[in-house]
């Protein structure tokens, strides 16, 4: 049971607090917890290709590919089929004809509250990509499944979320 609560720190994509708590045997602890918003992710697919960006990772220090994915400005709560749809078509310019509900993924349920939604889309139109400037060096590009695992297995994609949801749409393939 918690205790008590209080911000550290906070900025418009997230912020950390401190509890306090009372465990079952009725000892003290404190957790720290990272609040953000919940994220959608899209896995764009076409035929036998998959849509990926690759952008830089400022706490990797490493530019990564992984599926189109985010949050709302301002840490604001948005439906997550249209967060979703908002990602794909501002990342890659594409647009769903189809977003299918793939499943839920906790992000890292250890250390954060964030829990995302991932979003397979099909039947999709090409477009023009409308990134936010922290976006702005994201490159687009097809690859196909064979070439996505291949990328997986030698450790080019390492974004768990991606990863998590690679497994939810096998899952929902077979």
């Amino acid at each position: 049971m918690t205790t008590s609560s209080r911000e550290i720190y906070a900025n418009p994509w997230m912020t950390l607090r401190e509890d306090t708590f009372r465990r079952p045997d009725g000892g003290e602890g404190v957790y720290g917890v990272v609040d953000k918003p919940d994220y959608a992710l899209v896995v764009p697919l076409d035929g036998d290709r998959l849509g990926l960006v690759e952008q830089y990772r400022y706490p990797l220090g490493l530019r990564r590919w992984e599926f189109p994915q985010g949050t709302a400005p301002d840490r604001a709560e948005v439906p997550a089929d249209e967060l979703a749809a908002r990602e794909l078509r501002e990342e890659t310019g594409l647009r769903a004809g189809t977003l299918t509900y793939l499943g839920l993924i906790d992000v890292a349920p250890g250390l954060s509250s964030q829990r995302g939604r991932a979003f397979l889309a099909t039947d999709l139109t090409a477009g023009e990509p409308a990134r936010e400037d922290t976006e702005a060096d994201m490159r687009f590009a097809w690859v196909t499944r064979a070439e996505f695992e291949r990328r997986a297995r030698a450790g080019e994609v390492t974004d768990a979320q991606s990863l998590a949801a690679w497994a939810l749409f096998l899952l929902h393939s077979s």
